[in-house]
């Protein structure tokens, strides 16, 4: 059988983690093997590379930032989510190059063009079969993270940030709508689950 790529995106706080292991679930069930992943971090490098980007403390360069992101989808991609495809397994991945373009690019306020095409680059060119954005309004998502004692620097980053972050979502899902499947997170979990069952059973 052939491998099946599908990313989730979204703000945080969306619920990306849930809907994953509920899908993860539902297709091992089906006998189908599944590589459950996340960028960064998903890799022993990524893991190293997340915890630079994500809790260091103190000023990291926009560039620098993106840069460090698409070091690892390249080390990713090569190692593990190519190999997991050409064994033809499905994979999920909590993040990929949208997350880029909206918090590299619109976020930062950089080149989201240029973003994108960074990444490309580093994942030589690999799209996903489709990607669930699970859009939520950024202080919803946030209100759900108070718990959280762990420091991320992207989730300390104000209003405005995570605003542009959704704006830059929501105009890649209008570009590529035969990728993404756009989904309201603040509907019920089964809701959800059954909307994304719906749409990755017409894939398998």
């Amino acid at each position: 059988m052939a491998g099946l790529f599908i990313t989730l995106e979204g703000g945080d706080g969306s619920g990306k983690s849930t809907q994953s292991a509920l899908l993860a679930e539902w297709l091992e069930a089906q006998g189908r093997t599944v590589v459950t992943t996340r960028e960064p971090g998903g890799t022993d490098l990524g893991v190293e590379l997340r915890n630079i980007i994500l809790h260091r403390r103190g000023y990291i360069a926009p560039r620098a930032e993106a840069l460090l992101y698409a070091a690892d989808r390249a080390h990713h991609i090569a190692t593990k989510v190519r190999p997991a495809l050409e064994r033809g397994e499905i994979v999920l991945q909590d993040r990929y190059l949208d997350s880029s373009v909206a918090y590299q690019g619109a976020g930062r306020v950089l080149d989201s063009g240029e973003i994108r095409e960074l990444s490309l680059w580093a994942a030589e060119g690999l799209l996903p079969h489709l990607t669930i954005l699970l859009d939520l309004d950024e202080g919803v998502g946030r209100a759900r993270l108070d718990e959280r004692t762990t420091y991320d620097r992207l989730e300390e980053e104000e209003n405005d940030f995570h605003a542009r972050v959704r704006a830059a979502y929501l105009d890649l899902a209008r570009a590529e709508p035969e990728r993404f499947l756009v989904l309201d997170a603040s509907e019920p979990i089964a809701t959800l689950t059954a909307a994304i069952r719906e749409r990755v059973t017409a894939l398998l």
